[in-house]
C-alpha cells in the first residue's frame, strides 16, 4: 500500500484502532490483511544481498520505515501497516509484532531475537472469546531503548527513552526512561548511571575509543 491507502486504511477501520472491543471477522478486514501477509513473504524471501529491494519492501509493509532501518528476516505482523519505525533501528530474528493496533518504535532503537510487541488482547469473559472477540492498545518504544532476546510487551505499554529491558522480561506496565529493568513481571531495577560509563558488562572497563562518554564512533 502507498502512503494515501495506508491512511485510508487506518481511518476505515478506526474501530479496530480506537480501543474498543471488535470481532476481526469484518469482511472488510481480510482482503487488506491479505495483501500485507504477501507482502511480509516477499520481504522475508528477499535476499539479505538485495538491500534496495528490502528496503522497498519494507516501506511498503509497514506504516512508516525510517531511513537506515535493518531487520533480521523472517519478521511477522498482523498487519505491518500499523508499525511505525523510526530511523536507524534494528531487530534480530523472529520479530514478532502483534499489530492489530499501533507499534511505535522509536530512532535508534535495538530489538533482540524473539521478541514480541503484543498490542492487542483478547476479553476475558468467554462468551465473547468464542467468537474472537478482541481490543487493542498501541505500544510506544522510545528512543535508543535496547530491548533484549525473547522479551513481550503487552497492549498499550509505554518504554521511556535510553531504558534497556532484559532478557526473558514480561513488560506489562510503563517503563520510565533511563533505566534497567527486567523480570515477569518487568520492574524497575535500577537507573542507568556513572557506573555505566565505566564498565559495559560486569567488571570489564571499556578500552579507547569507547572510554569517552557521549562520543560517536566512526
Amino acid at each position: 500500500m502507498n502512503a494515501e491507502e495506508k491512511a485510508e486504511m487506518r481511518e476505515h477501520f478506526a474501530e479496530m484502532l480506537g480501543g474498543d472491543v471488535y470481532l476481526p471477522t469484518d469482511p472488510r478486514f481480510f482482503p487488506v490483511q491479505a495483501a500485507q501477509r504477501d507482502i511480509q513473504m516477499a520481504l522475508n524471501a528477499t535476499p539479505m544481498s538485495d538491500q534496495k529491494r528490502r528496503t522497498e519492501l519494507m516501506q511498503e509493509f509497514f506504516g512508516a520505515a525510517g531511513e537506515g532501518l535493518y531487520l533480521e528476516c523472517p519478521v511477522y505482523a498482523n498487519w505491518g501497516c500499523n508499525t511505525f519505525w523510526g530511523e536507524r533501528c534494528y531487530a534480530n530474528f523472529n520479530l514478532t509484532l502483534v499489530d492489530d493496533g499501533e507499534i511505535y518504535i522509536g530512532d535508534h532503537t535495538m530489538i533482540g531475537p524473539n521478541v514480541t510487541l503484543v498490542a492487542t488482547g483478547h476479553p476475558i469473559r468467554p462468551d465473547l472469546r468464542l467468537d474472537g472477540a478482541q481490543y487493542s492498545f498501541p505500544i510506544h518504544i522510545g528512543k535508543n531503548v535496547w530491548i533484549g532476546a525473547n522479551v513481550t510487551v503487552m497492549p498499550g505499554v509505554t518504554i521511556g527513552d535510553n531504558t534497556v529491558i532484559g532478557a526473558n522480561s514480561l513488560v506489562t506496565k510503563d517503563i520510565p526512561a533511563n533505566v534497567v529493568a527486567f523480570g515477569t513481571p518487568c520492574k524497575v531495577v535500577r537507573e542507568i548511571n556513572e557506573h555505566d560509563d565505566e564498565y559495559y558488562w560486569r567488571d570489564r572497563r571499556f578500552k579507547p575509543p569507547f572510554d569517552k562518554v557521549g562520543a560517536r564512533l566512526a
